[in-house]
């Protein structure tokens, strides 16, 4: 690993963990080199990977059945992309005990309410490789899924998922289902539950927009790390088990104002070419409070509330809030569908 870097720096002179948010396999050797323990992927950054090296992928996918249903061969691609950086993963999985080294594989957005289809693909999914963390939305559903799954000893990463009282849900539904693992003499599975930061900054920007709320471009971009370091105080404070993932990062302060936390980073390719530039500075920024009249002034978004407050939201809402059913068409539409069409 190269520790003269700024995310070498992270991982070794932090608790923070960051994980590779691409399945392309040659970017994947760089990130690796910088101290990536991990690899986020879904829909969309699978169908990336395939499209954008499909010389690469081709013979390892090998000739599908014609067939086959559309979903049949989305899973049959999302496989072979999981499977094969779950084998380049394995090293750092086996190395840490089970703590790191997992690759995502997620379950198809269209089922997000569909208890019995999503349990069945976590099973699946499970089976493909020791180190795969199966991606559940949290939803109503994702949630007693993710239960089931941890106390069948599944590893999960909770996606879709942006706010304060979903990711405090999931953490309560992962030691629920972590005890009953414990009493059945089943090792649970982990957990990772996601806040995805930028595409709470990016919704929130719409909705101060067309409400012409007195809200700054400032303030926008503290919205997702005020989100985000509020749940961390929380966890710590509640001693949860589940580890916080940070993912869809729109820029360096994000990381800046995150470092040093006991929490894993998902970083994009085109996030850590920044943070690996000269002269980022080395800062731990988890403990810096956001600026109580930033957050006031956020306040004025009900969405905002409701992704801040720990009582927000009810589970059986979160299906419903406006990021949440743009991140699962976004997957579906944009990427599951292409999947199920995919041809080399």
């Amino acid at each position: 690993m190269s520790d003269d870097s700024y995310l070498g720096w992270l991982v070794s002179q932090t608790p923070t963990r960051w994980w590779h948010d691409s399945g392309d396999p040659h970017e994947l050797e760089r990130a690796l080199a910088h101290g990536a323990s991990g690899v986020t992927t879904n829909p969309v950054l699978t169908y990336q990977a395939l499209r954008a090296q499909s010389e690469y992928w081709r013979p390892r996918v090998g000739q599908l059945d014609p067939h086959i249903t559309p979903e049949e061969r989305a899973i049959t691609l999302m496989n072979v992309v999981a499977r094969h950086t779950a084998a380049r993963l394995e090293p750092t999985y086996r190395a840490s005990g089970g703590d790191q080294g997992y690759v995502c594989a997620q379950v198809n957005p269209a089922k997000a309410g569909d208890r019995e289809a999503m349990l069945s693909m976590a099973h699946r999914f499970h089976a493909w490789a020791p180190n795969i963390a199966v991606k559940l939305p949290v939803t109503a559903a994702g949630l007693d899924v993710l239960e089931e799954c941890t106390t069948a000893g599944i590893t999960v990463t909770a996606t879709v998922s942006f706010t304060v009282p979903q990711v405090l849900a999931v953490a309560e539904r992962h030691r629920r289902g972590a005890v009953r693992a414990q009493s059945a003499g089943i090792i649970p599975g982990r957990c990772f539950p996601v806040i995805m930061i930028g595409r709470l900054d990016d919704y929130l920007r719409e909705v101060a927009a067309d409400n012409r709320a007195g809200v700054s471009e400032t303030d926008i971009r503290q919205a997702g790390l005020a989100v985000t370091k509020h749940a961390y105080q929380i966890f710590k404070a509640q001693g949860y088990t589940a580890v916080l993932l940070v993912a869809a990062l729109r820029g360096a302060h994000h990381m800046a104002g995150l470092a040093g936390g006991e929490l894993i980073m998902s970083i994009h390719p085109k996030i850590q070419a920044v943070l690996l530039e000269p002269g980022v500075p080395r800062q731990v920024g988890i403990d810096q409070a956001v600026d109580p009249q930033v957050i006031q002034r956020l306040s004025s978004l009900r969405d905002f509330c409701r992704a801040y407050e720990p009582d927000g939201m009810q589970p059986e809402e979160f299906i419903s809030f406006g990021v949440t059913q743009r991140t699962l068409a976004t997957f579906y539409d944009s990427a599951w569908v292409p999947l199920q069409e995919f041809k080399f």
